[in-house]
């Protein structure tokens, strides 16, 4: 296992749209908050994994999702055990065999998920209409990292309560110093007619409204709430008198060559009233996913 800086803790799971490049390059935007660290698309978790509250509530549709993080969380040691059994016995007759046969006991399903992030195709996750895993077997062949420590991770989920729930219903109970950190799929208003998938659900413009008004409720009760989302002038102007809105710049690692990489932006807005000293200038950093 490669030696990890005292209280690191890294992220288990490849997500799209993951936020370790925030983590690692603006932690500086994060404000100071005395209650409960709140997430309601947790994803990879690479935020809370990164500030690793005392309290905190992490939230997903994704109902395999929100099991691996419990039985991670209870069961580490066996969570690696099986995940090292998938390790050996990896092929592409044991993906596709895995990937149909969906287990039913905890533990179980959370190594099956986890197998399945590491080697499929760009980490992507994805279903079918019956709600099936379908994404195809990648080129990544590791399996057990040497990064991996479920024991770090299991001691950060133990201060958190893991549920299944839509945004509005754990946005809707934050409260006076809380820290709410919002990053939902980066839906636009005239893109794709104005709606993606979102795990096996329709992530629409009318979710991403019924977003920005959760947010404003949650922060007249007190709570900091803090949003990526696409740096689009529909989300601009969605977000226009909720709080001060910032260009972040990063650059895309997903071409091999560096020279043909992109410049990509995003958009950070902070919904609280004292903003910690930051430069208003447009920031410029190298991704990690």
């Amino acid at each position: 296992m490669i030696s990890q800086p005292s209280g690191i803790v890294i992220p288990f799971l490849k997500w799209a749209g993951g936020k370790r490049w925030f983590c690692e390059h603006h932690p500086g935007l994060l404000p100071k908050f005395s209650g409960r660290y709140i997430e309601p698309f947790a994803g990879s978790a690479a935020l809370f994994f990164s500030v690793k509250p005392d309290r905190a509530l992490l939230t997903d549709l994704n109902a395999e999702l929100v099991i691996t993080y419990r039985a991670v969380r209870d069961e580490p040691r066996k969570v690696r055990e099986l995940l090292e059994l998938h390790h050996r016995q990896h092929s592409r007759e044991h993906y596709y065999n895995t990937r149909s046969a969906k287990p039913i006991n905890p533990t179980e399903l959370a190594a099956w998920f986890i197998y399945l992030n590491r080697t499929c195709w760009n980490g992507l996750y994805r279903v079918n209409l019956k709600n099936e895993f379908n994404v195809p077997i990648g080129t990544k062949t590791k399996v057990v990292l040497d990064t991996d420590n479920f024991d770090a991770v299991s001691n950060a989920l133990k201060r958190a309560d893991i549920w299944q729930s839509d945004f509005e219903n754990t946005i809707d109970i934050s409260g006076d110093g809380d820290f709410v950190f919002v990053d939902p799929p980066y839906t636009v208003k005239h893109n794709l007619n104005g709606f993606i998938k979102y795990n096996d659900k329709i992530f629409s413009w009318a979710d991403q409204v019924r977003l920005r008004d959760a947010i404003a409720r949650a922060t007249e009760r007190g709570a900091l709430v803090m949003v990526l989302n696409a740096n689009h002038q529909s989300i601009r102007e969605l977000y226009a008198d909720l709080g001060v809105q910032q260009p972040l710049t990063r650059a895309s690692v997903l071409a091999a060559d560096a020279t043909c990489r992109s410049r990509v932006e995003e958009l950070v807005v902070r919904c609280w009233h004292q903003l910690p000293e930051t430069s208003p200038s447009v920031m410029a950093v190298n991704a990690h996913s």
